[in-house]
């Protein structure tokens, strides 16, 4: 079996030399016990980084059998880049890992015996959460909750270490939207799958590309993608804001009929203006966002652009 290791990179120029390393260690090892065919590699794909990545990607692919490289043209986001890489290499199973080694590359040893099982997709998902912080822990386990309440199906504590046969990754073509949340997507395939569970570690240097506001906008982006519950809590929400005015109507004519403390005109129009212009305001909010998904879809833009190559040439399926 021919293994690929695709690993997406922005700004990775501390992490690199490291990364490598331990990949073409693993690759040379998992090759010398014939589980893996002698030209399996690792795919780095340079995702527009502004430092020395690409630079170094092209050092260790003319140093090293294990390494290939692609660069997009510019900057166009973890899960495009990562797209990029499954679509452009040529193994018989891709293995997708993050850059940084937090993942513990020893799993993908298990995934292979997995997928030499049978399994079609082998999820790479965290035992615990001990290197979190607090804040993390708990909003991380809350988005996943929160996401299958909403309908949506996926697996608890996987982000995207898997690994996908080529026949999983040929039906992931099929899927031509723009606005790409992978976790969503990949159990709705349905061919055989298992799980690996690995204790995650902190991260070997540099900094994190995902800060708050990149993390909040992609907890965003999988909740609007793949359920129309916000829409329906619009539904509710009108129901609910109906009534409470009825409610409140209510008590405004009590005060005024039954007591001699009613302010005229306050409780009828202060408070219906204040309650329903926020109601508003948040339910359009909603509906744009929905509304700028489908504009963006029915641009039909290509995802990414492939600049340049390294390593042995690329052969898209």
């Amino acid at each position: 079996m021919r293994l690929s290791i695709v690993v997406p990179c922005y700004n990775e120029e501390a992490v690199l030399p490291e990364t490598v390393k331990r990949l073409a260690e693993l690759l040379e090892r998992l090759s010398g016990q014939g589980r893996i065919a002698a030209d399996s590699h690792a795919l780095l794909v340079d995702d527009g980084s502004k430092d020395r990545t690409w630079a170094l990607i092209e050092e260790f692919s003319a140093q090293s059998k294990w390494i290939r490289g692609i660069k997009l043209s510019r900057n166009r986001g973890h899960q495009n880049a990562l797209l990029a890489g499954l679509f452009h290499a040529d193994g018989d199973a891709m293995v997708s890992v993050d850059a940084d080694l937090q993942d513990d590359l020893e799993a993908i040893a298990q995934m292979v015996d997995a997928h030499l099982a049978g399994m079609d997709v082998v999820y790479g998902v965290r035992r615990r959460r001990e290197t979190d912080t607090f804040f993390k822990r708990a909003s991380a386990e809350g988005y996943y909750k929160l996401l299958a309440r909403m309908g949506v199906e996926i697996v608890f504590n996987h982000a995207d270490y898997r690994l996908l046969s080529r026949r999983a990754v040929a039906a992931l073509r099929e899927y031509g939207e723009s606005n790409f949340f992978l976790r969503g997507i990949i159990p709705q395939l349905g061919f055989p799958s298992a799980t690996v569970y690995y204790d995650r570690a902190e991260r070997f240097a540099g900094e994190s590309k995902y800060p708050l506001s990149k993390m909040l906008a992609f907890a965003w982006q999988g909740i609007t993608s793949f359920s129309a519950a916000p829409l329906r809590m619009i539904t509710g929400l009108g129901l609910l804001i109906s009534l409470g005015s009825f409610a409140i109507s209510a008590w405004a004519l009590w005060v005024k009929l039954f007591s001699d403390h009613a302010v005229p005109g306050w409780a009828s129009t202060v408070v219906p203006i204040y309650l329903l212009g926020g109601v508003q305001l948040l339910c359009v909010g909603i509906i744009g966002e929905y509304l700028a998904k489908i504009y963006l879809e029915t641009k039909q833009r290509p995802r990414y652009f492939i600049e340049k190559t390294a390593g042995e040439p690329q052969r898209p399926q």
